[in-house]
């Protein structure tokens, strides 16, 4: 799937695989191809940008970790972060029944 498809929904992504703690960049990546049984393939260019885009809005922070010689910036969810994710649920919800009920409409029963 392209990031393309998935872009009015990527902070959503991104703040739910964060939401069980914090994570680097790459494994941010990982996670999200994970738990899409490698659906959602997304690139590097795409994720770091989108990260540092919500943590400028205050709904992640990081801090960064030094593992042997390198450097890698961990993010996790701030309570602004936190309460975005319930709001991005709660429309993801509505938006999928919406499509659903057009996609797949419940046929009303003939009686026989």
């Amino acid at each position: 799937m392209k990031a393309s498809e998935v872009r009015g929904h990527l902070d959503g992504l991104l703040l739910s695989v964060l939401e069980s703690g914090p994570l680097h960049g790459y494994a941010v990546i990982t996670a999200v191809q994970e738990r899409s049984n490698g659906v959602l393939e997304l690139r590097k260019g795409t994720i770091y940008p989108a990260l540092n885009r919500l943590e400028r809005l205050g709904l992640l922070s990081s801090t960064w970790e030094s593992v042997g010689e390198r450097r890698r910036r961990c993010y996790e969810l701030t309570d602004a972060g936190r309460r975005s994710l319930d709001s991005e649920r709660k429309v993801w919800r509505e938006f999928t029944a919406a499509i659903g009920s057009v996609l797949e409409p419940v046929q009303p029963r003939t009686a026989t």
